[in-house]
């Protein structure tokens, strides 16, 4: 499959396609561009069979710096129907990334600011160089974190969002490791290495199951778990054990042999 971008390259290493984020000279900030051209990308790899994991990376020194100036300047003079259309935008983008059926994992070095922050939180996971600087600094300019509050809340939880979004502090990988927004810290120098080793180890899994238990997190998140759960995972399971992928998987482990889906 063929991709053309400006503003992104798509990397492909095996099963694992990496996003780069290719605007070094401003940070890889965003402007309506590069917001449509991620959001492409997502729905393009999603759709690609041979792609297996997705890594959301930035060139240069910094992941993203979030808005991109000249995009901030243009928005200030829209009025609330151009700012809406403009936030639909960003906030479909960020529904596709968290959506994808496949794993995602977000590649943090340097800044992570505003929405840079909200693309960590809206990958599946994140490994971030120890050299990392997050900030949800919306209200430094009289908005705020709206559009990527649902993903950051998800990732931090309440208490931490009560904090980070009416400070607008930065804060370090150490801290976002804490917070949850990450899940690993590394050396700078090791952080390619390091996104690597989880991509082969979520290569190496079910692709089917995965989204399984992708959707199955959706489901059951925030709920009691009452007699309504424990029946609709008992069905989850069920209906997964049924599967071809399944069966080969299970069947494979005691062939000692590999399943299916590494073939």
């Amino acid at each position: 499959m063929a991709y053309s971008f400006e503003t992104l390259e798509i990397e492909h290493s095996g099963r694992v396609a990496t996003i780069w984020m290719n605007r070094p000279a401003v940070f890889n900030a965003f402007d309506e561009q590069l917001i449509d051209e991620i959001h492409a990308a997502c729905r393009l790899l999603d759709a690609d069979p041979g792609v297996r994991v997705v890594v959301l990376g930035g060139r240069g020194r910094h992941f993203s710096a979030g808005a991109d100036l000249n995009w901030m300047r243009r928005a200030a003079g829209f009025g609330e129907a151009e700012n809406l259309a403009d936030a639909r935008r960003f906030a479909g983008m960020l529904r596709a990334l968290s959506g994808m059926g496949k794993p995602t994992i977000a590649r943090v070095q340097g800044a992570a600011l505003g929405g840079g922050t909200g693309l960590t939180a809206a990958c599946d996971m994140a490994i971030a160089a120890d050299d990392a600087q997050f900030s949800t600094s919306e209200v430094k300019f009289g908005i705020i974190p709206a559009v990527i509050s649902p993903f950051v809340l998800r990732a931090v939880g309440p208490r931490n969002a009560l904090r980070i979004f009416q400070s607008a502090e930065r804060f370090d990988a150490a801290r976002a490791l804490a917070m949850g927004l990450v899940g690993e810290v590394v050396p700078a120098a090791g952080l390619d290495a390091a996104v690597a080793r989880l991509a082969e180890q979520l290569a190496s899994c079910a692709p089917d199951a995965q989204k399984a238990a992708k959707d199955l997190i959706a489901a059951v998140n925030g709920r009691p778990i009452d007699d309504a759960v424990s029946e609709e995972t008992a069905q989850r399971i069920a209906r997964r054990r049924a599967t071809d992928e399944a069966r080969d998987g299970i069947a494979a482990f005691l062939d000692k042999r590999p399943p299916a889906w590494l073939a």
